[in-house]
């Protein structure tokens, strides 16, 4: 996945090549920012109401996105945020998380107008045509400088969907070879039988597909795919047993199971920028601040099983078709990142998942629909019907809708779960 996504010769992300777009109708596919700017609105409101509850930020704040795309949400965001006088003024730096070089100039036309870039000792940075505030390109969270004096509030938009997943499958206990030494020349190896007494996970792996008599000369057909390793891998002996929610599964032969490694660490680094690490006096926050919200696709407390995926022209092919222009995703495993987040730091608590249906409507979508609808003009139908669809797209629930399998999740500040936040059952706190 990040060798197709990432890769700087090619990668689906970091090469553009002419004519081509992964967002948006003419794209792959179109994300949530796309179909409505009342989704990005919204976050926007989700984090001025956050800052509010914890009190006026005495700390400096820190917007951070991973993942900003076109910068579509984040525009929206600041163009909202930017309408709270008190609350903007305490926004001391935007950083956005970005590998792409082409995304990282379409972000910065956007979010900083005519403002050159320049180079940075660790990335790039320009200036906010909204808040007047520096805006700064990293390709890695852990580039973003950290401290117990800052307040970041974090956004995650199908992110944590792209990034590389293993997938592993339980097997009964059988006779398998394996590959040992003969003692009297340590360069030779002979295969002796060996027998696993006990059930064990086995990595899927990527291994080229057979050739088929019938496809051979498809340029569709793909040429990898997935197959069970015959022996245990390292990431097979260490992943699965990283968690209870894994090991309950390992007796039930056939299990599959997916795990995001990398997804685990971002949801950690999270936690203790959030929180603190509560190891020491120096890597302690003495209070908790910030938040971050992650809204994407997966199940709501479920271990994702099968669900690697390919997606060209708002279609779903298979992720091995067409390597660097199909876009790859798999589904997040929310339990696992709010497990992850609670593990790394005692200083938040996690909120979510709830369906973005839920999350939206909570924080007033249907309204500001109203409100936008009320100031166009009679003659103005299209317009109207393209807000209308806008949202009701977002919240659906019907079938495969939007507003059902994509969900929303928090981290923020531990207060011992007596205030939820708003969007997750909480309210506004003045």
């Amino acid at each position: 996945m990040r060798q197709c996504l990432t890769s700087p010769d090619g990668g689906y992300y970091t090469s553009k090549p002419e004519g081509r777009d992964q967002f948006g109708q003419r794209g792959d596919f179109i994300t949530s920012p796309e179909i409505s700017q009342m989704f990005g609105e919204l976050v926007g409101v989700w984090i001025v109401a956050e800052m509010m509850a914890q009190g006026r930020p005495s700390k400096r704040v820190e917007l951070i996105e991973v993942g900003p795309g076109r910068g579509s949400l984040m525009d929206d965001m600041l163009r909202t945020i930017h309408r709270f006088k008190a609350l903007a003024s305490t926004i001391g730096a935007i950083y956005l998380i970005e590998s792409s070089p082409s995304l990282r100039e379409a972000q910065r036309r956007l979010l900083c107008g005519d403002a050159p870039m320049t180079e940075t000792g660790n990335g790039f940075q320009s200036t906010s045509k909204h808040l007047n505030v520096p805006v700064f390109w990293c390709e890695d969270i852990r580039f973003v400088p950290s401290g117990t004096g800052k307040a970041p509030y974090i956004i995650a938009h199908e992110f944590f969907d792209a990034l590389p997943i293993h997938a592993f499958q339980s097997v009964a206990p059988s006779q398998t070879e394996s590959s040992t030494p003969i003692p009297s020349s340590p360069i030779v190896s002979a295969k002796v039988p060996r027998v696993a007494s006990t059930v064990q996970w086995r990595e899927l792996l990527v291994s080229p597909a057979p050739p088929s008599p019938i496809e051979r000369f498809s340029e569709s057909t793909p040429e990898f795919q997935l197959s069970l390793s015959k022996a245990s891998t390292p990431n097979s002996l260490v992943l699965p047993e990283i968690s209870q929610r894994y090991k309950a599964l390992k007796a039930q032969v056939s299990s599959t199971i997916e795990i995001c490694p990398e997804g685990h660490s971002y949801a950690e680094e999270f936690s203790r920028r959030i929180g603190g690490t509560g190891e020491g006096p120096t890597s302690s926050k003495p209070e908790p601040s910030g938040a971050a919200l992650i809204l994407d696709y997966g199940p709501a407390d479920t271990v994702p099983i099968n669900s690697l995926r390919g997606i060209r022209a708002h279609d779903t092919v298979s992720p091995f078709s067409s390597p660097g222009l199909v876009d790859i995703s798999a589904d997040v495993d929310f339990a696992a990142l709010a497990e992850a987040a609670l593990k790394a730091s005692p200083g938040v608590e996690v909120h979510g998942p709830v369906e973005q249906g839920f999350f939206l409507q909570s924080m007033g979508i249907e309204e500001r629909a109203k409100q936008l609808t009320s100031s166009l003009n009679a003659d103005e139908t299209e317009k109207r019907e393209r807000l209308d669809s806008g949202w009701r797209r977002l919240v659906e629930r019907g079938g495969g809708g939007m507003g059902k399998i994509y969900k929303a999740m928090a981290i923020v500040p531990n207060r011992g779960g007596v205030r939820k936040p708003v969007g997750f059952g909480g309210g506004v706190a003045i």
